[in-house]
C-alpha cells in the first residue's frame, strides 16, 4: 500500500509515487489525438490529450482513486468525505463506489443539477451548503470532525498528485518527441502531478501551466513567493476557479513548471471550439484553458515546427453555458469585431456605412432612432486576418468620416450592451454597476430584494448563460456622493464593480 510521500519530496519519491499509483482499477489510459486543422493554422503539430474520455469525464477520477485506494480498512470503514462543485465530486463518488465505502459530498447549493445528479447517480450522499465552494468546505470539514470521516482533498495530497501525474507518463510513452506540454492550473495537482514525472524523466520536454486571467491563483503566489488567497476569481472556467493554491502543489509547481501564462474567457471559448471542430469534442471551459494557452503561447514566442500536447482536463458542462461559449468563441479567436458607429439617420445610410467595409460579412446589426439626425449603431464584423483586420477597419471607418469605437476587449459591451441598444434615458445622473449572484432559483428576486427600494433603478440587464453565477448590469439615479449607497453596495455580499466609465455604455445607453 502507497505511503503518502513527505511534503517536501524528492524527484525520485514523486517519481515512485506516479509509478505506484494504481489509477488504472477506476480510470483508463486516455487517448493523445491529433488536431490536424489547428496544426495547420498554428504550424506546429498539436495533439490533444483526451481526459474527457474518462469514465466520469475528467481526469480527476485519477487523484481521487489513488487517494481513497490507501485508505486502511478502519479509514474505509468510517467513511469519507470531500467538498467540490464539479469533478473531483464525482471522482469520489465513483472511488467510493467501487471500493464499497460510504462517501459525502458537500457541494454549493448553486451547483447545476447534472453535476448533482452525477454525484448521486453513482450513490454518494449529497449535502448542500450554502453560495460558495468556500461555505462548503467549511461544512464539509466540520461534518468530517463531527462524524469521524476522512476527509479527500481536491489537489493538495500527496498520493492525488501521484494519480494526476500518470497523465505525464502516458504522454511520454504516447509521443516521446514532445517539445512542450501545456497543463491547466486550479489547485495545482494536475500540473504538479504532471510537471513533476516529466521533469523527472525526460527534462528535455517543457511543461507549461495555464491559469484564467481572473483566477490565476499560481501567478500570484509566485509573484509573492509563497501561496496567497485571491480576493475573488471568475467562476466561468469553474473547474481551476480557486482562490489559492495549495501549499505541497505550489512547491512542486515553482520546482518544475517551466513557465506559466494566462488566459481569457474569449480565448477559452475560441480554444472549446477548436476542440469541437478537430475531434468532436465538448470541453468545459476548464477543460479547453490549457489549448487556449498554447495558442497564446505559440505566438507570444513564435513557435514553428514543434511537437505541442495539451490535456483536455474535463468535459462535464451544462448545455445551456454553450450559448455563451459560441457568441465570445469568434471575438476569443478575432474572427469577429465589435463597434459602436455614429452613422446619419437617414435612408441609404446603413448601405453606405456596409460599402466602407468592403464586402466584410456583418454579424450583428442593432440600431434603433431617437429622433437625431445621427444614429449610433451596434455591429459586428466578420474578419479573416485577425486582429490586424479589426484594427485596420477601425481606422478605416474614421478615414470615411465616421465617428466609431471598437468594443471588442468591452467586457460590458459583450455581456450586457449588445442586448440593450435602443434607447437613451436624457437627463438623468446615472452610476452603472456590474454585480454577480449565486445562480439558483429564486436568485434574481433575492438578489433585487437585498438591493432594496431607497434608490431609483434606471437601468436593469440580466441574461442567464446557463453557468452557476448569474451576472447582473444596474444603474441607478443620483447616487455618485452618498455614502449611504457606496456602504450599501459595499455590504450586500456580492462581488460587484462600477463599469460607469465603459465606452459601450458612454456610446449607447448614457446620456
Amino acid at each position: 500500500m502507497s505511503a503518502p510521500l513527505p511534503s517536501a519530496s524528492t524527484g525520485s519519491e514523486h517519481l515512485r509515487a506516479v509509478l505506484r499509483a494504481p489509477v488504472y482499477e477506476a480510470a483508463v489510459l486516455t487517448p493523445l489525438e491529433p488536431m490536424e486543422s489547428l496544426s495547420a493554422r498554428l504550424g506546429n503539430s498539436v495533439q490533444v490529450k483526451r481526459e474527457d474520455r474518462q469514465p466520469i469525464h475528467s481526469f480527476k477520477i485519477r487523484g481521487a482513486y489513488t487517494r481513497m485506494r490507501a485508505l486502511t480498512a478502519q479509514e474505509r470503514a468510517r467513511g469519507v468525505i470531500t467538498a467540490s462543485a464539479g469533478n473531483h465530486a464525482q471522482g469520489v463518488a465513483l472511488s467510493a463506489s467501487l471500493l464499497g465505502v460510504h462517501a459525502v459530498v458537500v457541494m454549493p447549493a448553486t451547483t447545476a443539477p447534472i453535476k448533482v445528479g452525477a454525484v448521486r447517480g453513482h450513490g454518494a450522499e449529497v449535502v448542500l451548503v450554502g453560495d460558495t465552494f468556500d461555505t462548503a468546505q467549511a461544512e464539509a470539514l466540520r461534518l468530517a470532525e463531527e462524524r469521524g470521516l476522512i476527509y479527500i482533498a481536491p489537489f493538495d495530497d500527496p498520493l492525488v498528485i501521484a494519480g494526476q501525474g500518470t497523465i505525464g507518463l502516458e504522454l511520454i510513452q504516447q509521443d516521446a518527441h514532445l517539445d512542450r506540454v501545456f497543463v491547466p492550473v486550479g489547485g495545482g495537482g494536475l500540473a504538479a502531478g504532471v510537471a513533476g514525472l516529466i521533469k523527472n524523466l525526460m527534462p528535455g520536454i517543457k511543461v507549461i501551466g495555464v491559469e484564467p486571467e481572473d483566477a490565476a491563483c499560481l501567478s500570484a503566489a509566485l509573484e509573492a513567493g509563497r501561496p496567497v488567497e485571491l480576493a475573488e476569481v471568475s467562476r466561468f472556467a469553474e473547474g481551476v476557479a480557486v482562490k489559492r493554491i495549495g501549499d505541497l502543489t505550489f512547491d512542486l509547481c515553482r520546482r518544475y513548471l517551466d513557465d506559466v501564462i494566462t488566459v481569457g474567457s474569449d480565448e477559452i471559448c475560441a480554444a472549446v471550439k477548436d476542440i469541437f471542430e478537430d475531434v468532436r469534442a465538448v470541453a468545459e471551459p476548464a477543460g479547453a484553458v490549457a489549448l487556449a494557452g498554447l495558442k497564446k503561447y505559440a505566438e507570444a514566442h513564435g513557435i514553428q515546427g514543434e511537437r505541442l500536447a495539451h490535456v483536455l482536463s474535463g468535459a462535464n458542462v451544462p448545455f445551456d453555458t454553450l450559448r455563451y461559449i459560441s457568441e465570445r468563441a469568434e471575438i476569443g479567436e478575432h474572427r469577429e469585431a465589435l463597434y459602436g458607429v455614429t452613422i446619419p439617420d437617414r435612408a441609404g445610410a446603413f448601405l453606405g456605412f456596409c460599402g466602407v467595409l468592403a464586402g466584410r460579412a456583418v454579424t450583428e446589426f442593432n440600431y434603433r432612432t431617437d429622433g437625431t439626425s445621427q444614429a449610433r449603431i451596434f455591429v459586428g464584423v466578420q474578419l479573416s486576418g485577425g486582429a490586424a483586420e479589426g484594427r485596420e477597419i477601425h481606422e478605416k471607418l474614421s478615414a470615411a468620416g465616421y465617428e466609431a469605437v471598437d468594443l471588442s476587449d468591452d467586457d460590458t459591451a459583450k455581456t450586457h450592451v449588445r442586448y440593450m441598444v435602443g434607447g437613451r434615458a436624457p437627463g438623468r445622473d446615472e452610476e452603472v454597476y456590474s454585480f454577480e449572484f449565486p445562480e439558483h432559483p429564486g436568485a434574481l428576486t433575492r438578489f433585487l430584494t437585498e438591493l432594496g427600494t431607497r434608490w431609483n433603478i434606471t437601468m436593469f440587464h440580466y441574461r442567464s448563460h446557463g453557468t452557476d453565477y448569474g451576472r447582473v448590469l444596474c444603474a441607478f439615479e443620483g447616487v455618485g456622493d452618498d455614502a449611504d449607497f457606496a456602504a450599501h453596495v459595499a455590504n450586500l455580499g456580492y462581488p460587484c464593480r462600477d463599469v460607469s466609465a465603459s465606452p459601450a455604455l458612454a456610446y449607447f445607453l448614457l446620456r
